[in-house]
C-alpha cells in the first residue's frame, strides 16, 4: 500500500465527507494506494456517526473511537500502531488543510528519499493576535532549543516514511515535536515544504492560547530528555558534585575561621551553629550527595532497560 492517511478529528461533523472526497479523487486521479484511518478523540456530535456511514461505502476507511478526549498525540499514537502504507500522512479534519497536498508529499519521501516532510504554513489565515504571532514565537524557540530547522512545528499536515512512525513513541503534547522526537531517533533527513492553507470552514478551533504554554514546558522536557535521557549522570551528578564541594568548601572555610578565632585571637563562645553559612553548607553538601545519588540510580535503572529498547537500524552487515 502507498500510503496511510491519519486524520485525528473531535467533533467535526461537518467537514468529514468533503475531506474523505477529495482525499479519494486526489488519491485516484495520481494512482496512489490508500487507508485513510479516522481518530474521533472522544467526540460528542456525530462525527462517529459519519464516518461509520462512510465506511460502509468506502472499504478503503478505518476508524478509531476513544471513549473520551485523550489529546491529539495518544490520537496518532494509535494509528500509527495500525497504519500499514509505505508513506504516512496526517492531516487535520477541519479542512485548513489542502488533501491535493498529499501526491507531492508521497513523491518527496519515495523519491527525494526524506524521513519526515513538514508542512509549512507560510500565508496563514489565523487570528494575528491569538494564533500568528504566538506561533512564530513558539517556532523560534523551538528552533534554537531543538535544533531541528523547520518554520511550523504545529501544522498537522505532516508526511513519514513508515519507519519513522513505528520507531518512534508520541506521547502527552508532543505530537508537534514528531520531527524532533525523529531526529533524537537517528532519522535526520527531514525537510519541508510550503503548504496551502485556508480559514476554517465549519465548526471552532479546538486549541486555545495555552496551548503555547504546554508546547514551552514540553519543549523544555524534551530538550533535557534528548540531551540526559541517556545519561542522567551526566547532568545530576554533575550538579551534585558542585554542590557537594561548594559547600564542603563552604564548610571547610567555616572551620578554619573558627580555629584561627580560638588559637590566635582567643576568642571563644562564638558556635558555628550560630553562623547561618553553616547550615547553608550543611545544605548544599546533602542536596548534592543526593543529586549524585538520584543520577547514579538513573544509570541503573538505564541500562536494566536498555536491552528493551528498539534502536533504529539503518543498516546491519
Amino acid at each position: 500500500m502507498n500510503l496511510s492517511i491519519i486524520i485525528p478529528l473531535l467533533n467535526e461533523q461537518d467537514s468529514l465527507e468533503e475531506l474523505f472526497n477529495r482525499i479519494a479523487a486526489v488519491c485516484k486521479a495520481s494512482k496512489l494506494s490508500y487507508e485513510v484511518w479516522f481518530v474521533d478523540d472522544g467526540s460528542t456530535d456525530l462525527s462517529w456517526s459519519i464516518i461509520e456511514n462512510l465506511k460502509l461505502q468506502n472499504p478503503q476507511i478505518h476508524g478509531i473511537r476513544f471513549s473520551k478526549n485523550y489529546g491529539k498525540s495518544q490520537a496518532l499514537h494509535a494509528a500509527f500502531e495500525k497504519a500499514n502504507g509505505d508513506v504516512i500522512i496526517t492531516m487535520d479534519a477541519d479542512l485548513q488543510d489542502f488533501p491535493e497536498e498529499i501526491p507531492e508529499l508521497y513523491e518527496m519521501v519515495k523519491v527525494g528519499n526524506y524521513d519526515i516532510v513538514s508542512g509549512w504554513k507560510k500565508k496563514r489565515f489565523d487570528n494575528v493576535m491569538t494564533k500568528n504571532i504566538p506561533s512564530k514565537l513558539f517556532n523560534l524557540a523551538a528552533r534554537k532549543v531543538s535544533g531541528v530547522s523547520l518554520h511550523d512545528f504545529n501544522c498537522g499536515l505532516k508526511a513519514y516514511k513508515k519507519q519513522v512512525v513505528k520507531s518512534i513513541d508520541v506521547y502527552g503534547d508532543m505530537h508537534r515535536y514528531i520531527p524532533v522526537l525523529a531526529a533524537n531517533a537517528g532519522f535526520r533527513n527531514i525537510t519541508e515544504k510550503p503548504v496551502q492553507h485556508q480559514a476554517r470552514p465549519y465548526g471552532t478551533s479546538k486549541f486555545g492560547t495555552e496551548r503555547f504554554i504546554r508546547g514551552f514546558l514540553d519543549l523544555i522536557t524534551l530538550w533535557f530528555v534528548s540531551r540526559f535521557g541517556g545519561r542522567p549522570m551526566h547532568f545530576f551528578g554533575a550538579a551534585g558534585t558542585l554542590m557537594f564541594v561548594i559547600g564542603f568548601l563552604s564548610a571547610l572555610w567555616l572551620g578554619i575561621s573558627k580555629l584561627i578565632d580560638v588559637y590566635a585571637y582567643k576568642i571563644y563562645g562564638n558556635l558555628l551553629a550560630n553562623n547561618p553559612w553553616f547550615f547553608i553548607a550543611l545544605t548544599m553538601m546533602i542536596l548534592g550527595s543526593l543529586l549524585f545519588v538520584g543520577g547514579f540510580l538513573g544509570e541503573l535503572i538505564i541500562r536494566t532497560n536498555r536491552e528493551q529498547k528498539n534502536y533504529h537500524i539503518e543498516e546491519l552487515i
